[in-house]
């Protein structure tokens, strides 16, 4: 950034994730969460600077070269969702011709069956045939997201981010929407769910992952996390105990700026456990980055 400083965005982020899987990636806004996402498609902005290996297939994709992920890459081996849809459209195209250039350059779909194709792609994510020939600007934002849904789709490609797909959704198309995400899911591709909506992750996830300040600080199999024994992060306990369906009680405090991150648990400030240990960052042990995890919810170390 300006004065020659800088933020990290994200650090020591450490994960699998296998074909058959569906790993949903939550916490609170400004965590990191799109700019792990954004780093493996290598869509960061050019005084980004990137470390360490993310494989895919035989492909490392922060260090992959633009060619390499233009044509190999990009809508082929990695499908994208993207946070804000409106700005990834092309806007003086309509959606229609958008979707039959990507069902073009994705498929073996030629001509002929290229208006019928589109309209399919439309339908798997709920996007209505009758806005098809509409340019961007004249779509809500839930609409916007469903087109980006639709194109994101296409190509099946073996991994799927999806970063935030439900917003500006009611609750009846945030469901059908997961429901097609899930369904993307098959015995040689997975998705990772990036969201807010920890109903969303709830219904669709096997694992979920958290994040705080730019770490994960959770990995825990999804059944574990929503029901019993629950999270053992703290944060991670916190975020579910705000929902209104549970505790409804907020997390105190406010996260920290990624540039002032604190030199110990980035969470300290905010934990009622919170001790001198945590002046050391805590390292991963059994799928959680905490001094001090909930002893009533042990869980089985996860594959992470």
């Amino acid at each position: 950034m300006r004065g020659a400083t800088f933020v990290s965005a994200v650090t020591d982020a450490h994960f699998d994730l296998a074909a058959g899987e569906c790993l949903a990636l939550v916490g609170e806004s400004g965590c990191g969460k799109s700019v792990l996402a954004s780093a493996l498609l290598g869509l960061l902005p050019r005084n980004a600077e990137t470390a360490g290996s993310a494989l895919i297939g035989d492909v490392d994709l922060p260090t992959a070269d633009e060619r390499t992920l233009a044509r190999t890459v990009r809508g082929r081996r990695v499908g994208l969702v993207p946070q804000s849809p409106a700005a990834h459209l092309t806007p003086v195209r309509t959606v229609r011709a958008q979707l039959e250039e990507t069902l073009r350059e994705l498929t073996d779909v030629r001509r002929p069956q290229l208006r019928s194709a589109a309209e399919a792609a439309a339908e798997r994510a709920a996007f209505p045939a009758g806005h098809l020939d509409r340019y961007p600007h004249e779509l809500s934002g839930g609409l916007a997201q469903r087109a980006a849904t639709a194109l994101a789709l296409i190509g099946d490609a073996p991994l799927l981010l999806a970063d935030e797909p439900t917003t500006g959704l009611d609750r009846d198309l945030v469901d059908r929407t997961v429901d097609e995400l899930r369904r993307h899911v098959g015995d040689d591709r997975a998705l990772l769910l990036i969201t807010h909506d920890l109903a969303a992750a709830e219904r669709i996830a096997d694992r979920v992952a958290v994040m705080y300040a730019g770490r994960i600080v959770e990995i825990a199999e999804a059944e574990d996390f929503f029901g019993t024994p629950g999270p053992r992060h703290p944060y991670a306990r916190g975020l579910l105990n705000a929902l209104p369906e549970r505790e409804f009680t907020p997390i105190p405090g406010m996260p920290p700026e990624l540039s002032a991150l604190p030199s110990g648990c980035a969470f300290a400030a905010r934990c009622p456990r919170a001790d001198e240990a945590c002046e050391a960052v805590p390292r991963p042990k059994s799928g959680v980055a905490c001094h001090h995890p909930d002893p009533a919810a042990v869980l089985e170390a996860p594959r992470a």
